[in-house]
């Protein structure tokens, strides 16, 4: 799989064209506004679209999703629906953050847990990973080692969680369970920031490590 990141927003979000080298098959993940740069980077690119990926419902990473698929003519797949109330939210987030107004979503299909999603010949695997948001939800090609991980875990860092219905316990759960057991090999794309690997983060992250006891 190949992948360009595209820094969208004032929020300098990590939204990602990734494609399929065989076929120039594509996807753009997150994309969360800032359309006309990103079209011009899928056009530099010389990639053609398919879909657009959501990991979950935050303005940030969702505001360019409904005009970039009315532009393409490409459906909007993601996030888990426990993040619905988010994406029907998003008047309301655009006015807390006051950017433009963005209209409530409804993505073409809801992605879960095991499912598998097809870029081209590229396979992603589907982790529902809650805690930053209910819905949240990360993508893994196994084959290139390589994980889009949103908003739950960064260099260094881990997803805010004090955001309605965000759980702390949960989300630091779901990174020990579900995504440090796909090997300390993976490279991730975090939805802001630099990239990493889960070995670096398993062994220098502050959040993962487990408290020493107090004698």
């Amino acid at each position: 799989m190949n992948y360009r990141i595209i820094p969208v927003t004032a929020f300098a979000q990590n939204c990602s064209l990734i494609w399929c080298e065989q076929t120039k098959l594509a996807a753009l993940v997150d994309p969360g506004g800032d359309a006309e740069k990103i079209k011009e980077q899928v056009e530099a690119a010389g990639v053609t679209l398919v879909q657009i990926l959501l990991t979950h419902g935050h303005l940030d990473h969702v505001g360019a999703a409904a005009e970039l698929a009315a532009h393409y003519g490409i459906p909007v797949i993601g996030p888990e629906k426990e993040d619905e109330f988010w994406l029907q939210g998003l008047p309301q987030q655009s006015r807390m953050f006051g950017l433009e107004e963005c209209q409530p979503l409804t993505p073409d299909r809801w992605l879960n847990e095991g499912e598998t999603v097809s870029v081209g010949n590229v396979k992603l695997q589907v982790l529902h990973c809650p805690g930053h948001t209910p819905g949240h939800i990360v993508f893994f090609d196994d084959a290139a080692r390589l994980l889009i991980s949103g908003d739950v875990i960064f260099k260094g860092g881990v997803g805010r969680s004090d955001f309605p219905r965000g759980d702390h316990a949960q989300l630091i759960d779901a990174i020990k369970r579900k995504l440090l057991p796909l090997g300390d090999d993976v490279t991730f794309i975090p939805g802001h920031g630099p990239l990493s690997t889960l070995g670096y983060e398993r062994l220098h992250n502050p959040f993962l490590q487990d408290e020493m006891p107090v004698w």
